[in-house]
């Protein structure tokens, strides 16, 4: 009997020493490019790296995020959070893009992704289209009290920017509308 007791805590004793997995990030849904990245967005796992030096690549679920991290480009859902996919602002190559809203849903907020709809109240009230596509909504305050108005901050590139306000200048009465991903 006391041979098998010795056998299983030897036993794991070993096994546990030979458990060379690290806790590492990973995405919990599909994070876009221009993205603001918190630990919200992260869930941690438990990985094994047949190579120990690629673990440098990734972020070690014990290391705290840079304050003002973005994505440069877009992380899948449940992919390992790179450290190549993470940077500055300046380096994410978007502009905050903020913009008026007429309808929104409720439930989009700060890293939701979005599709922004516009239509001319006046000249075409039954037509709209799209304008941006899969954009990232940087901030998302409240309602005005007053208009019923809410802004949203997107996360677009400079071009898709110059498309909005040039397609803006063209409308007489834009009614935008938001719809979630």
């Amino acid at each position: 009997m006391a041979i098998v007791a010795v056998s299983v805590v030897a036993g794991s004793r070993l096994l546990a020493a030979a458990d060379d997995t690290v806790t590492v990030w990973a995405a919990t849904d599909d994070l876009a490019g221009g993205a603001v990245v918190t630990s919200g967005d992260l869930e941690a796992r438990q990985v094994r790296f047949a190579d120990a030096a690629d673990l440098g690549h990734y972020y070690v679920a014990d290391d705290p995020l840079p304050a003002d991290a973005r994505l440069v480009r877009g992380v899948g859902r449940g992919e390992l959070l790179p450290r190549a996919a993470v940077g500055t602002a300046a380096e994410a190559d978007v502009l905050e893009l903020p913009i008026a809203v007429d309808l929104v849903p409720d439930s989009v907020g700060s890293g939701s992704l979005v599709s922004v709809y516009v239509r001319d109240a006046v000249r075409c009230p039954e037509c709209a289209g799209a304008a941006l596509e899969s954009v990232t909504v940087i901030d998302a305050p409240a309602a005005d009290e007053l208009t019923g108005v809410r802004q949203l901050v997107l996360a677009v590139e400079p071009g898709d920017a110059d498309r909005w306000f040039a397609l803006l200048a063209t409308l007489e009465t834009p009614v935008v509308t938001v719809v979630g991903s």
